[in-house]
């Protein structure tokens, strides 16, 4: 007998805002003629994307001891093909979990071997995973380099397992340096970085093959998240991240921070994850949520760079309202989800 079951339906874990995430897969299960239901998971009842997507999953916060159970019982209830996470808190969660999760529920998860992805959480041992392997990084000081030394100002100081650039300082004394130090739990200080900044978009199959890898220079952020990009095709911040994914072996889409200097390429850190500004990417060409489809209809892939070069974008908020009864009002083309 076929199975009924229907291979393409997406689970976006922690989606709160990502709503340009939601809308790219909606637009590329259109253009690939495919059912396919978006689900949007979160612990948040007012998050933005449960109003977009097809369907709404309520998760529990990724700190309750039934968070994974909650996501596999999601992904059997609403027959789940692929489950995208979007935020670092859950990763090491997710990647611990990765073999029971694909094996109780037949779902992908998209997210590296747990190595992988506990070097990147980690930006203490990002940065000597990088060194070790001979990639540049600003030079982090060690306690006695700060307590005995005498550090260059300014200096770059943040939380080893941050995120979004809160807690993330420029440090342009000695008394500042001592007032984050004090602020800042488990801190990094680096030297301070001055060039381009630049945001790599990578997306690798599910046998660690590069299928695309997208540069895009960060002309403003906000809440460390850019706000307006330009897709730069640089050919040597694209020789390097390839080298760099080679090493570190990842699957899925993975956003890396780096910073063209008068060394050259220097890395900041490794996000595996879809990053905020993925979309740019995106719609340039390099449609990562058209090729997980191609991936789950069984197609191989091959490394292309046929996306459209030096595309500025610049984004934006808009919001939603929501009337006494909690339904969408004044949005004409919403249709209401199922909640």
């Amino acid at each position: 007998m076929e199975s009924s079951r229907n291979p393409y339906n997406i689970l976006i874990l922690c989606s709160g805002r990502r709503v340009e995430l939601v809308q790219c897969f909606q637009r590329a299960a259109r253009k690939l003629g495919i059912k396919s239901m978006i689900i949007a998971g979160d612990c948040d009842p007012t998050a933005p994307t449960l109003y977009f997507a097809d369907k709404v999953c309520m998760l529990p916060r990724i700190d309750s001891p039934n968070y994974v159970d909650s996501i596999i019982h999601g992904c059997l209830d609403n027959d789940v093909a692929l489950i995208v996470p979007t935020i670092d808190t859950d990763l090491l969660l997710l990647a611990k979990n990765k073999e029971t999760i694909e094996k109780v529920t037949k779902a992908k998860i998209l997210i590296s071997d747990f190595k992988a992805i506990e070097v990147c959480r980690d930006k203490i041992k990002t940065q000597r995973y990088l060194e070790a392997n001979g990639f540049n990084v600003p030079h982090m000081y060690t306690e006695k380099e700060l307590e005995n030394g005498d550090p260059k100002y300014p200096l770059f100081i943040k939380p080893k397992d941050g995120s979004s650039s809160i807690q993330a300082f420029k440090v342009n004394d000695g008394d500042e340096l001592t007032i984050y130090r004090r602020l800042i739990k488990n801190p990094i200080v680096q030297d301070y970085m001055e060039g381009e900044e630049y945001t790599v978009d990578a997306f690798l199959d599910f046998n660690v093959n590069i299928i695309t890898l997208v540069p895009r220079l960060r002309m403003a952020t906000r809440c460390g998240e850019i706000s307006k990009g330009k897709i730069v095709k640089d050919q040597e911040i694209i020789a390097e991240v390839k080298r760099l994914l080679a090493v570190l072996k990842p699957i899925g889409q993975i956003t890396v921070q780096c910073m063209k200097t008068k060394k050259g390429v220097e890395f900041i850190e490794i996000n595996p994850r879809f990053g905020g500004g993925a979309p740019m990417s995106i719609a340039s060409g390099a449609d990562s949520c058209e090729n997980l489809y191609r991936l789950l209809m069984g197609e191989e892939l091959t490394y292309n760079e046929a996306y459209t070069d030096n595309l500025v974008f610049l984004r934006f908020d808009s919001s939603i309202c929501l009337g006494a009864d909690g339904q969408v009002m004044g949005l004409d083309d919403h249709e209401e989800v199922e909640r």
